[in-house]
């Protein structure tokens, strides 16, 4: 860490919070099932599509281990919570999803 925040300037950057959520997906036992691929591109497809029309603000596929991805998203834990199950790799059994509360400052980027 090479810069300390002083006082002000966390409680400025606190008063600028707003709500999201943060989604988990996590690869689950039916990963490997019949069909899988199919599935796994609608979920791409609807991911990206997503992502395009800002519901989702950062979008982080993890490339191996038990973690499939994780979603910054623009909404509140309940509908967030009610768009990633209608996920089709969470429908087929293919995907878990955690979704929780978070707070976002706007204009945070992924550097380029």
């Amino acid at each position: 860490m090479s810069t300390m925040a002083t006082d002000e300037q966390i409680q400025q950057l606190a008063a600028t919070a707003k709500p999201f959520s943060v989604a988990l997906l996590s690869w689950a036992d039916g990963r490997h099932q019949d069909g899988a691929d199919a599935i796994e591109r609608e979920h791409q497809r609807r991911m990206i599509g997503m992502h395009l029309d800002g519901t989702i603000a950062v979008l982080c596929p993890v490339p191996s281990g038990p973690l499939a991805g994780v979603a910054v998203m623009t909404k509140e834990v309940d509908e967030a919570t009610e768009i990633m199950a209608a996920d089709p790799c969470v429908q087929a059994g293919m995907m878990t999803v955690e979704v929780h509360p978070c707070v976002g400052f706007p204009g945070d980027t992924i550097p380029g």
